[in-house]
């Protein structure tokens, strides 16, 4: 996959996770350095940001997705930003958790490390929607960092996530 950076053209060093497989479980860190759990069957929606940069842009992004998203109730949402080291300062966005790649591991089993140019090992910008049984439900990759993602189509797919989750299994 090519991903733009104004002249740039980047690559990814993996292919990334496909819908409909389970999602992993991969340790990273909060602000504080406390080890969390991100992925996986946690019995609920889970839209998980990556980003290779936090700029004024993608903070006003952020800003209204915590506002498009369900919060609360049956229906709850944890919603997380991921980058892939210390050098990115925590935005601190409402009802948006921050988290550090600290092992390489989010980007190593969702694909989405950055292989070459000026973002080299950084995470490039994605969305991740893991359904309440930790399938892949939705993903959205950008192909220009500048880009923002599809926020009604968010909605729809984490609508739809919540939706088809029976909690009986699929038999």
């Amino acid at each position: 996959m090519q991903i733009q950076l104004n002249t740039y053209t980047m690559h990814l060093e993996d292919e990334p996770l496909d819908i409909g497989y389970a999602s992993e479980k991969v340790s990273v860190k909060d602000s504080s350095g406390n080890v969390q759990i991100l992925g996986g069957q946690n019995g609920k929606t889970q839209v998980i940001v990556s980003t290779p940069f936090i700029d004024d842009k993608f903070i006003d992004e952020l800003k209204e997705m915590s506002k498009v998203l369900p919060k609360g109730g049956d229906y709850e949402v944890n919603t997380s930003i991921i980058v892939a080291n210390n050098e990115h300062l925590n935005p601190d966005i409402n009802n948006i958790d921050f988290f550090v790649d600290h092992d390489d591991e989010f980007g190593d089993w969702y694909g989405v490390r950055l292989s070459d140019g000026p973002c080299e090992k950084e995470l490039t910008k994605a969305l991740f929607i893991i359904s309440k049984d930790g399938a892949l439900f939705y993903d959205e990759f950008v192909t220009n960092l500048h880009e923002t993602f599809n926020l009604e189509t968010l909605v729809r797919k984490v609508n739809a996530a919540q939706i088809c989750y029976t909690g009986k299994g699929c038999h």
